[in-house]
Formats: structure tokens, C-alpha cells, sequence
């Protein structure tokens, strides 16, 4: 599938938040309330903060300065906060390109500042700087530095396939470990630190899946890393500052990454991306994969490692590749990446293509072909992206991510041994006779429209008045029903099509009420008309369960369309399957 997006335009205020966290340190949090970027992390629209962290000893060393979207009025601010003072270091735990507005004024200072960075941090800092001579310290192993008045600065690389240049850095006089992308959180808001820390436990879960699950290994091997640093909170690069919730938080991160390594199917994800696109793209697929429970390992083709790549290659049960087109072909590393899996991946692992292009897309041409002559076979549709994705877009690309795993899981349960009936044949049987009223889920936000059939329903509570719906963890819906989300519960009656229309697979990005009679509630979703009922809700809460999320929902309003008719019961012979 070809398409085609653009990038909509913020118009909502911004505006830079300064505290003191420590010890001579203080935070400059550039807040925004819009969305920010078309990244599968940023979907759930609450928002974000940049961090970027002062710390003024004898020298001054100011961490991560944000992009360009918050550079006139971060460099104001800081300013008034340096009073005079000299920035002598900046030290970056990750390098992109649209800290270049930022860091182009930062150099301009009379005596320019030094920067402490990756090795691969500082290559990108040179090409986004090639005409200046530059003053760069590279952290290769665990260097400090001593700012002076007991700000002694330890610096520690954590290298990821999304970061290959990531690192952080720990401050003994604050007590501080500056983690960057770990431990973040895409939530916007007055609150500094993370006081009643349970209220972040869903927008820091989901940042995880987003950004993390898919290199579980490198995460773990981070944490790790983070253990030695005898610290009392966590400054991430986006959201509130890990101190309440720190103990909580270190477990959750161990435990979510530990559930990633434990599955018992793979996916290797290779790509590489020239502007950004495709990585959000491989982002996604990667999201939809873990969803439907089964790892999905990122390869980064930039920084790509030959005998990696073939134990990846090796191990896994399916592989998707996906590439950006610069000026007509493939990147090197594509190319490269591309000989090794012709020549190790084995012809029955089934296979997938993506990638993003701005004029023309011969890159994924070439990848779909060379796989195809082969002999692969593809497991989803070949994912072309023109410009950068929208939500709509990275939905799409989630969903084709799922569709890839669960065939991947159909494969592997026709291969597995029938079991014997028994115990648990019985208890199934069992659980099968609980009943629920048929309804379809709708949810819309932006440009994305979805439902569901679902029969996992029940009234849940009087004042106010809600319900819960259990949604499998691989729904595409699942995405759009986080706290504050809302949706219509279109309840069926008996005897009607719906049901049926719904009970088919949907392509991704299909349109699931094509043929059918909509009509818009006020909360933006659509209502069935044919159906028995509708209630707009609004998503209270949600509880994580096995394979399933329980939704919590209060009703908002509703109406009963057909007074005479009789809701849809859903009767199962085995509570093992829908």
C-alpha cells in the first residue's frame, strides 16, 4: 500500500517550566501541549516536556538542550537563569538534527562551549556542523567529569537501535542519573516530579512498548548499567522527574523487558532511515508485533553488525526489512543488510517490506523483488509510505505488524502437538458458559476510525454510571482507548447483520464501516444506527490481564434506537477462544 501524508502545523502555546531539583541544578522543562510529532508514542496526545537540565558548579554544564520548536524561548529563559555565567560544557545523551537551531545558538557565544558526547553523537555533530572546528570529548567507556563543588559528572554510554548514540550521565552531588530516553514519559502537566507516581503508570507503560520493546536486549543491558549508580531519582529527557515512583518504576522496566525476552516467537526488524520516517514506521510495525504477543528484535542497518544480524536472522521465526530511497536506491548498509539475509534467512520464515520515500520508492522495489525471486513469502503487504506518516499511517503500519505476528502464531499452533482433552478441556467448557451482550467498540481520534465486536461487556458501577470492556491486547482499537479516551458502545440487537459485518478481517487501514449507516455522537465517534443502543463513554481507567486490557468507562450519555428489540447474547462452547 502507497501512501501519501503531510505534517499538520501546531497552534497551541508553549512555554518553558524552571525549578531546582538538587544541589546547584535545576530543570528547564519547554513544555507543549500538542501532539508535537506523528510518532507512534506521541498518539496518546497528552502532550510532552523537552528536559533539558543546568547544572552550575565552578563550571556550568547545561544537558540537553531541546529541538527547534523551543529554541527562542528556551535560550530566553535560560539566559536569565545563567545570569552572565559562561556555558563551558554541553553534554548531550543523544544527538538529532533538530537540536541544530538550539546548539548553532549555543556556539555562538564568545567562548563556545564543549561538547561531551557518544562517539556516534559526535559524528552527527560534525555533519551538522561541518564548517566549524569543534571541541568534543568522547565518552567511550565510563569517563567523568568534575564540574567542581562536589558535581562530579559520571558518564556512561547506552547504546539502542532507535539511539545507537544514547547515553546518560550521573551528577554525585544531586544523586541524580540523567537517563534521556529511559524512564520517560510523553505526558504534559504542572508536575515536576512524579508525586502520586500511580498516575503515570499508563502514559510510562505505553512509552515503553512504543520505544523500548522492541530492543529489550539493549534496554536490559542499560538497566544494568543504571544499577551501579548509587542514585536517588531518574531525570528522563520527557515527562515528570522519577523520584515517588523511582523503586516502582526500576521494576516495571525490569519486568516489561523480562516479559519481552521470555516470548517464544521473534521477529527481526531491520531498517535503517535517512530522515526519521522510516524508523517511525519500523516503530510501529514493531508496536503491533509486541501487541500481539510476540517479540520484535529492531537492527539498526546504520550501525549494523554482520555476525548480529545473522544471529538475529538465525533465531528468528520471521523477518521484516524496511528501507528509506535516497536518490533512487537503497542506503549501503540496505544493501548490505539485504545480501546477508538472502543468504542466511531460511525460505520458509515468512517476510515483510516497508519504507518511506519522498519522489520515488525504488528501495522497497528492490527489497520486495530480491525477497520474491528468493522464493519468501510475505506475511503482510508491502508498506509504502510517501513523505511523513500521520496517525493514520502508523496505524496502519501497527496493524500490519499484528496481522505478521498472528500469522506467525497460526504457523506455529498448526505445527504444535493436538493436546489430549482433560482438566483444562473441562474447566474451559466451563468458563465458555458465561454469556455477555454482543456490542460494537467504536472509537475515532483525528484521521483514524476503528471498532471492534465485542461480547466481554458488563455494567461496573451506579454512581457514576460504567461499564468495562475486555479488549485483547492485538486489537487495533486497543490504541485509542487509554484514560481519557472516548468511544460508543453500540449495543446489537438480535437477528441483525452487524454482527456478522464485524466478525470478518479487516485489511489494515480498512474501512471497517464501509456499507454500513453512521452517524457522529458529540464525542466525535461513530454511532451504528442500526444497532439496539449506543452510550458515549469516556475511558476512566484501564487494568492490565493476561492477554486482555479491561477497560473502565463512564457513560456520558445514550439512547435506546429500537425500544421493541432484544439484545444479542453471545453463547460459546469453550471459554479458550471468542
Amino acid at each position: 500500500m502507497t501512501i501519501a501524508t503531510a505534517n499538520p502545523q501546531s497552534t497551541k502555546p508553549r512555554d518553558v517550566q524552571v525549578m531546582p531539583i538538587g544541589p546547584g541544578t535545576m530543570v528547564l522543562r519547554s513544555r507543549t501541549w500538542d501532539r508535537l510529532k506523528f510518532e507512534i508514542e506521541y498518539s496518546l496526545k497528552k502532550g510532552t516536556t523537552a528536559n533539558a537540565y543546568l547544572i552550575q558548579g565552578d563550571r556550568v554544564a547545561l544537558l540537553d538542550p531541546p529541538g527547534t520548536t523551543f529554541s527562542d524561548s528556551f535560550l530566553a529563559t535560560l539566559a536569565q537563569r545563567l545570569n552572565g555565567r559562561a556555558i563551558d560544557y554541553i553534554v548531550l545523551n543523544h544527538v538529532n538534527a533538530n537540536r541544530g537551531a538550539t546548539l548553532e545558538k549555543l556556539l555562538e557565544a564568545s567562548q563556545p562551549p564543549r561538547f561531551i558526547c557518544s562517539n556516534p553523537a559526535a559524528q552527527t555533530l560534525r555533519s551538522l556542523f561541518p564548517d566549524r572546528d569543534l571541541a568534543i570529548e568522547i565518552v567511550r567507556g565510563e569517563e567523568t567529569l568534575d564540574l567542581g563543588q562536589g558535581h562530579l559528572l559520571k558518564f556512561v554510554t547506552v547504546p539502542t537501535p532507535r539511539w545507537p548514540d544514547g547515553m546518560v550521565t550521573y551528577d554525585a552531588a544531586s544523586e541524580i542519573v540523567f537517563t534521556d530516553k529511559l524512564y520517560g514519559a510523553h505526558v504534559c502537566g504542572d508536575q515536576i516530579f512524579d508525586e502520586g507516581w500511580k498516575t503515570y503508570e499508563d502514559d510510562r507503560r505505553f512509552y515503553y512498548d512504543c520505544l523500548h520493546a522492541a530492543q529489550s536486549k539493549q534496554v536490559s543491558a542499560a538497566l544494568d548499567k543504571l544499577d551501579g549508580f548509587a542514585a536517588i531519582a531518574y531525570a528522563p529527557g520527557h515527562g515528570p522527574i522519577v523520584r515517588y515512583g523511582f523503586t516502582e518504576l526500576r521494576h516495571a522496566y525490569r519486568n516489561w523487558t523480562q516479559q519481552q525476552t521470555a516470548k517464544e516467537l521473534s521477529v527481526a526488524l531491520i531498517y535503517a532511515s535517512a530522515y526519521g520516517n522510516t524508523a517511525a514506521v519500523a516503530q510501529s510495525i514493531a508496536h503491533g508485533i509486541a501487541k500481539a504477543g510476540v517479540a520484535a528484535e529492531s537492527i539498526n542497518c546504520e550501525y549494523l553488525n554482520a555476525d548480529e544480524l545473522k544471529g538475529a536472522i538465525e533465531k528468528c521465526d520471521g523477518f521484516i526489512i524496511g528501507s528509506p530511497t535516497l536518490g533512487g536506491h537503497a542506503p549501503t548498509q540496505i544493501q548490505t543488510a539485504l545480501g546477508i539475509v538472502l543468504s542466511t534467512a531460511d525460505k520458509t520464515k515468512p517476510a515483510g517490506v516497508f519504507g518511506s520515500f519522498g519522489w520515488s520508492g525504488e528501495a522497497i522495489d528492490l527489497l520486495e523483488t530480491k525477497l520474491q525471486d528468493g522464493g519468501y513469502q510475505f506475511a503482510m503487504p508491502t508498506i509504502r509510505v510517501k513523505f511523513a506518516p500521520t496517525q493514520a499511517v502508523l496505524q496502519q503500519c501497527e496493524e500490519a505488524g499484528t496481522d505478521f505476528a498472528q500469522a506467525l502464531q497460526r504457523a506455529s499452533k498448526r505445527r504444535a502437538p493436538k493436546p489430549t482433552a482433560g482438566t483444562a478441556d473441562r474447566t474451559a467448557q466451563a468458563v465458555g458458559r458465561i454469556v455477555g451482550s454482543l456490542c460494537i467498540v467504536t472509537a475515532s481520534q483525528d484521521d483514524v476510525q476503528t471498532a471492534m465486536l465485542a461480547s466481554w461487556v458488563s455494567q461496573a458501577t451506579f454512581k457514576p454510571p460504567g461499564l468495562t470492556v475486555a479488549v485483547a491486547k492485538e486489537r487495533a482499537i486497543e490504541s485509542l482507548l487509554h484514560e481519557g479516551s472516548v468511544f460508543v458502545l453500540n449495543i446489537l440487537a438480535e437477528g441483525k447483520q452487524l454482527r456478522r459485518h464485524f466478525m470478518k478481517n479487516f485489511a489494515p487501514g480498512a474501512d471497517r464501516f464501509e456499507g454500513l449507516t453512521v452517524e457522529t455522537a458529540s464525542n466525535g465517534c461513530p454511532i451504528l444506527t442500526d444497532s439496539l443502543a449506543f452510550l458515549e463513554c469516556t475511558v476512566r481507567s484501564r487494568m492490565e490481564c493476561g492477554d486482555h486490557w479491561v477497560v473502565y468507562a463512564t457513560t456520558d450519555s445514550g439512547k435506546v434506537l429500537d425500544s421493541s428489540g432484544v439484545t444479542a447474547v453471545h453463547h460459546r462452547r469453550s471459554g479458550s477462544h471468542y
